[in-house]
């Protein structure tokens, strides 16, 4: 509301700035635009726009004018129409703010005022007057009250009888014909330790503010690192939503850097054009949501392909498990083909083509080497056989 930005039209003369300015065009057909002059004016009182837009024409600003290169700024993308401001994403959030804090100051004044057990001294006056009746309850409260006051600043101990606070007890006057003086108790304030308004409160506000109510502190939900079915849906959209706040007002550092660096000579805004298409911020991302996700998704996959891995060949192809089954790309799977013969040359992984060969010749044997054994291994010969005798076989 402080901060304006104004692009004014500077007044027209006749070396204005020229849109085409060739000799071809005859001077009654030339086309001329006004200079633009843009900046921020800054006013110490904020002001509240309602049917004019902001800087436009008409508008009286007064206030410190300031260069346009002099402000970074990046607004939320959230308008108000009525008013042409451009609103905060906390502005929904100032209500419950501001109600949460009343009802908190007023619970903290509830519990001063009503905590203490307060004594009622009744009094007995008779039938003096008014005003002996006055002074009798007064010489009795100063003879037995005691307020002794630590006056921390100087280190005193004073006495403050002259004062009354409310905490204090109670001195009421009583007529003759009453009980006399009597002594009662002033109980405390009962349920002092209910909370339950300020808790609708604080979710109130975590709601306006988009952060998930598991996150307020005692709610006795902590974090899971389970499957990721058990992660709430207002985390996932709480992570989004900081994801889209860092994506916008990542802008600011692209002006900050730009400033930096055509002020220090190191770049020319024409390199900065060029350098400012390939600059990217990375933040810090703490949150293992996606991380999980990803895990579970290829938990699901590597059990899926385990179970149609012996259908392979009979009713579904190679590629078909690849694109369907395990969702690889066209670019992954050329990248993990390549990746995976590298490896195979490098002697990182076997091939696997050759231990399929091993495996064949091992389970069959080696025939050839077989048929030699038993080629070169003699006959065996009978020993110690008797003789046939004649017209035996």
């Amino acid at each position: 509301m402080k901060m304006r930005y104004v692009r004014k039209e500077q007044k027209k003369d006749d070396k204005g700035a020229q849109l085409f300015n060739t000799s071809n065009v005859h001077e009654s057909e030339k086309v001329y635009f006004p200079k633009i002059e843009e900046y921020f004016m800054y006013t110490p009182e904020p002001r509240y726009p309602t049917n004019m837009a902001m800087g436009g024409a008409g508008t009286a600003m007064k206030g410190i004018k300031l260069a346009k290169d002099s402000i970074t700024y990046c607004t939320s993308g959230l308008v108000d129409r009525n008013k042409g401001t451009v609103l905060s994403y906390l502005q929904k959030a100032i209500k419950s703010l501001n109600q949460l804090r009343m009802i908190e100051d007023s619970l903290v004044i509830y519990r001063l005022s009503r905590a203490p057990e307060r004594r009622i001294f009744y009094i007995d006056v008779g039938n003096l007057p008014k005003i002996k009746a006055e002074q009798y309850l007064r010489d009795v409260m100063s003879r037995y009250r005691n307020k002794l006051v630590y006056d921390s600043a100087s280190g005193e101990v004073r006495d403050d009888k002259k004062y009354m606070s409310m905490l204090e007890d109670f001195w009421l006057p009583r007529r003759e014909g009453g009980r006399g003086t009597e002594i009662t108790t002033l109980p405390g304030g009962q349920n002092l330790g209910e909370l339950a308004d300020i808790e609708y409160f604080q979710s109130k506000l975590y709601r306006s503010l988009g952060v998930p109510e598991s996150r307020i502190a005692g709610s006795g939900d902590g974090f899971n690192l389970g499957r990721s079915s058990e992660i709430l849906r207002d985390e996932l959209k709480f992570s989004k939503f900081v994801g889209r706040l860092r994506k916008r007002f990542g802008k600011i550092f692209l002006d900050i850097l730009r400033s930096q660096l055509l002020l220090k000579n190191i770049v020319t805004p024409e390199d900065w054009e060029i350098m400012s298409e390939h600059i990217q911020f990375d933040f810090i991302y703490d949150n293992h949501f996606a991380e999980l996700k990803d895990k579970e998704l290829m938990e699901g996959r590597l059990g899926l392909l385990g179970m149609v891995e012996p259908y392979v060949g009979r009713y579904y192809s190679t590629e078909y498990i690849r694109r369907n089954v395990l969702r690889q790309k066209d670019a992954e799977i050329v990248e993990i083909d390549e990746q995976i013969e590298e490896e195979i040359a490098n002697g990182v992984i076997p091939d696997p083509n050759q231990q399929m060969l091993e495996f064949e010749q091992g389970a069959m044997g080696d025939p050839m080497a077989e048929m030699g054994e038993e080629e070169a291994a003699p006959a065996p010969q009978p020993q110690n056989m008797p003789k046939p005798n004649e017209g035996e076989i």
